[in-house]
């Protein structure tokens, strides 16, 4: 049988199919319509004007260095005029994190952007081996999580940028239906599909790949010889998302259309006034002066729990009464440092100069 031609081109040899569309196509092809989808991802959900200070979150993974590249490649493509920065977050896992770091700043020299490393330890004085240490591998990526999003906003403070840019792919989001519909947790299903999020006194942050298949920025980062890092998280095996990412490819693999429509699926849900009206209104951490829904923020309260001795008991508002039951915080309790927004932070409005308009 001779070798098919691309579907596209109709010129070159096909040399892949897509998992997406079941298309053969030929690299280039692939390299376009990757990308194409991502610049009509930008600018139909009009993420960014023209002058945006823009910081990637990059971790040295598969998801952001592609992630770095594309937005480089549109960037100059398209004349998005935007100030590209990488922005990287060291929880302080060792075997893993420290070698995923050296990636990012070989990416820091390939991409000519400047990078700013932000670490656990120097934010909240605890590292990931640390907590490990101390609570174990079952609600490990709890603090992982609250943490890593914490830093994430302060990192992108200091370098004074106007939006975070990460790598979640559909399959990702997907996911994040799945996990959010096993656990009834009503007021993440009604934003977990947004590609857009912001929050008074938070940075805004986006997500590019929201319809970008997995596997696709894979084959992407494999046909680019793009220099990433491989490794999985060594604390994440036992994470509650691996059940709903096994779910979720057993699925792909009987319907490969099921990601985009699990994501179609959870943007369609309303919830209902009267469950709007019984969720929490957003206020700041009397503590930090991060944005939470309680007096004090997810990481001042698992913060307060590792300096006490008693982690498991900020996990879950519930195990939060046994903290108080002990009595009040000592006053020479380790603390996060204030939460100042970037100057930029007071617009999340984008509307004649947005990029695509």
């Amino acid at each position: 049988m001779p070798p098919r031609t691309c579907a596209l081109c109709n010129d070159a040899r096909a040399i892949l199919k897509r998992p997406k569309t079941g298309q053969q196509i030929c690299k280039d092809c692939f390299f376009y319509v990757f990308e194409t989808e991502v610049h009509n991802t930008i600018t139909e959900a009009q993420l960014f004007k023209r002058g945006d200070r823009v910081a990637i979150g990059a971790s040295g993974g598969k998801d952001s260095t592609v992630l770095a590249h594309v937005m480089k490649t549109l960037n100059e493509r398209y004349n998005y005029g935007l100030e590209l920065f990488l922005l990287s977050i060291d929880e302080g896992i060792t075997g893993y994190r420290d070698d995923s770091l050296e990636t990012v700043k070989r990416n820091q020299q390939q991409y000519d952007m400047p990078l700013k490393i932000l670490s656990y330890d120097e934010l909240y004085g605890w590292t990931m081996d640390a907590i490990v240490s101390q609570v174990g591998k079952k609600n490990n990526c709890t603090f992982c999580g609250v943490f890593r999003r914490q830093a994430l906003d302060r990192g992108a403070a200091i370098l004074n940028v106007d939006h975070i840019v990460t790598g979640h792919n559909a399959d990702d989001i997907a996911e994040t239906v799945l996990m959010n519909i096993m656990r009834g947790d009503i007021a993440r299903l009604g934003r977990c599909t947004s590609i857009c999020t912001q929050g008074e006194d938070t940075i805004k942050r986006s997500k590019p790949f929201k319809y970008a298949y997995e596997k696709e920025i894979v084959m992407y980062a494999y046909f680019k010889k793009l220099d990433y890092f491989s490794t999985e998280c060594i604390y994440s095996p036992d994470a509650y998302r691996g059940h709903a990412r096994a779910f979720l490819k057993d699925l792909e693999a009987a319907r490969p259309s099921a990601i985009i429509d699990i994501i179609h699926s959870g943007e369609a849900f309303e919830i209902k006034e009267d469950v709007k009206a019984t969720q929490k209104i957003q206020q700041t951490c009397k503590r930090c002066g991060y944005m939470s829904s309680n007096e004090l923020c997810k990481a001042c309260t698992l913060l307060e729990g590792l300096e006490r001795g008693m982690a498991q008991a900020a996990v879950t508002d519930r195990a939060r009464k046994k903290l108080d039951a002990v009595g009040p915080a000592p006053e020479n309790l380790r603390q996060i440092p204030m939460f100042k927004p970037p100057s930029g932070v007071h617009n999340s409005t984008h509307v004649a100069a947005s990029v695509g308009t």
